[in-house]
């Protein structure tokens, strides 16, 4: 009964939707209904800033981290573990206070493998940061990061938590199936946006910043570039 009740609590841990709360309380926005619509860490910093995407980032990381880690600390069970970690990813992904909808639980799997498997997340953390920094795409290298993560569990002979790992890799994958289609049409708008090299077109994307993320990409600016919501362009989900 006490496993049970823990796993419950991990669960209401993992609801808590921090990015919400700072967006409301220090940005006076509802990243619900802005940017790409998500109350992630990657949505908050385009609304509000780094600062609040950081801070994102790290609470929504230890609302996985700390109930593993307690769990860690009363049973030796490698299948309970993951059944805590499990819990709070569906806390993120199905939020009991947003109506069961959520993110995409990439900061929050980061999270339950830091007590779980440090280093070989850290090897899985550095192939994402290479990706995003050779591509300009947060989700290509969120998908990199839970490919990558059962890889290096094989690799180091932790069979006991692959399971795990090919779970959320599945639930971080569907999450995301947006972004996947997205990418799959060149479609998805990268993280650090250049300059276009359109003659005359005289804008670059960092000037859509503050319209596409008021309007989900919508907005046009008049100058012909798709990146301004022309017709047949497709918005940030």
């Amino acid at each position: 009964m006490g496993n049970l009740l823990w796993i419950a609590i991990a669960y209401v841990m993992g609801s808590i939707p921090f990015g919400l709360v700072f967006a409301r309380t220090f940005c006076g926005v509802d990243p619900r209904t802005g940017g790409s619509r998500n109350v992630g860490a990657t949505n908050v910093a385009r609304l509000c800033g780094a600062k609040w995407g950081v801070a994102t980032l790290v609470c929504d990381a230890l609302k996985g981290a700390l109930p593993v880690a307690i769990a860690l600390s009363f049973s030796d069970s490698t299948f309970f573990h993951s059944l805590t970690a499990l819990a709070a990813l569906l806390g993120h992904l199905h939020s009991c206070f947003l109506g069961f909808k959520g993110g995409k639980a990439v900061a929050t799997t980061v999270g339950v493998f830091i007590p779980l498997a440090f280093w070989q997340l850290v090897l899985a953390g550095i192939a994402c940061l290479l990706v995003i920094w050779r591509s300009g795409f947060v989700s290509l290298g969120s998908l990199t990061l839970v490919t990558a993560l059962p890889v290096f569990l094989l690799i180091y002979g932790k069979w006991k938590l692959l399971p795990l790992a090919l779970v959320v890799m599945a639930l971080v994958y569907w999450s995301h199936r947006e972004n996947i289609g997205r990418l799959a049409r060149g479609e998805e708008k990268p993280w650090q946006k250049k300059h276009h090299d359109a003659a005359g077109s005289g804008c670059t994307a960092d000037d859509a910043a503050a319209p596409a993320a008021e309007t989900d990409g919508q907005a046009p600016c008049g100058c012909g570039c798709a990146a301004h919501g022309e017709p047949g362009a497709t918005p940030d989900k």
